[in-house]
């Protein structure tokens, strides 16, 4: 008994550390930044964007629906202090015409952009690939994969001109293993952090800083449509997930907004291509170790081997040139 009273001990002091670990406290100060939100009309989206007016930035603020965007803007202009500014437009970011049509704008009334936060996306089509509507499919890769990746294209020239920017890529549930019968969505999450990756290899002679992040399993309008699914169309174990978190309440709206907080800041300045989860990672300690996170593929996208889970079977032992391709990150020389 006094062993079992030990051990959850340790159990109830582990789950207070996990818990409690993000105590670190940055001096946030966004006055004079402009941040550009998209998907901000709900949910995640317009918490953001409320964070971030609270440590006194100006924002832009888009979303595909007009109605709900305006219900944000004035819901935000409410709280906002004298000396912010806020603009709102009703953009489809999978449009590379109304795309452009937003950066311009933002551009033209605020005469810069300091942040942009790719938060606009959808489930898409929920069942069996082979059942589900194709169109529909396609739709939630041009939204979620080519409207993000649009973005990115778009302000890009203005942030090279200035030699600095952040962008921070949400990229949802879809990364950390597969969601059978939710594909399109999955699909487009590891699409977008790999790009986000790519780009931040483009860009690495410019002080812009892109990375992604994994908000935790938030309960918002989208849970509801996997609810609204059913377990015929996602299936009963993703279905009993969807009800625990609903039970739960999922992760909250502060833990994802804290982490994108603190990379859209200085204190975070030269971490960049990481996939980053608010509720798992330590990621307020980085700033600590920026040295080792600039030469380290840690927090990134890469395939699993049998030496990476301790066993000593499934490597080649052919060696050639090619073998230069699976050399550790920091050995391998970038143009």
């Amino acid at each position: 008994m006094a062993e079992y009273k030990k051990r959850n001990r340790q159990k109830v002091g582990n789950t207070k550390k996990i818990l409690n670990y993000h105590k670190t406290n940055y001096d946030y100060k966004f006055k004079d930044k402009v941040v550009l939100i998209t998907g901000a009309s709900k949910g995640l989206g317009y918490q953001i964007a409320k964070s971030y007016l609270k440590f006194g930035s100006n924002l832009m603020i888009c979303s595909s629906n007009l109605n709900n965007i305006k219900k944000s803007y004035i819901k935000l202009k409410k709280i906002k202090k004298k000396n912010q500014k806020i603009f709102y437009l009703a953009i489809d970011v999978s449009s590379p015409k109304q795309v452009k049509k937003l950066v311009t704008f933002t551009i033209k009334k605020f005469k810069k952009i300091d942040i942009l936060i790719n938060n606009a996306g959808i489930y898409g089509p929920m069942g069996y690939i082979e059942k589900i509507n194709w169109d529909d499919w396609v739709k939630t890769i041009e939204i979620n994969l080519f409207g993000s990746i649009l973005l990115c294209r778009a302000v890009m020239p203005h942030f090279k001109k200035n030699n600095k920017g952040k962008i921070i890529q949400l990229s949802g549930g879809g990364v950390a293993g597969p969601l059978p019968r939710i594909s399109g969505y999955a699909v487009s999450k590891v699409g977008i952090v790999r790009f986000i990756e790519n780009l931040s290899e483009e860009v690495k002679k410019y002080n812009i800083d892109i990375n992604a992040v994994a908000p935790g399993a938030i309960t918002t309008n989208m849970l509801e449509e996997v609810l609204k699914a059913g377990p015929k169309k996602i299936g009963m174990y993703y279905y009993n997930k969807a009800l625990k978190q609903k039970k739960l309440g999922g992760t909250s709206f502060k833990t994802a907004c804290d982490l994108i907080l603190f990379l859209g800041s200085k204190y975070s300045d030269g971490i960049k291509g990481k996939l980053v989860s608010a509720l798992w990672d330590d990621w307020k300690n980085w700033s600590n170790y920026k040295k080792i996170l600039q030469n380290s593929d840690i927090y990134t996208l890469r395939r699993i081997t049998p030496k990476d889970r301790g066993f000593n079977w499934g490597q080649s032992p052919t060696k050639s040139i090619y073998d230069l391709s699976l050399a550790p990150y920091d050995s391998i020389t970038r143009d």
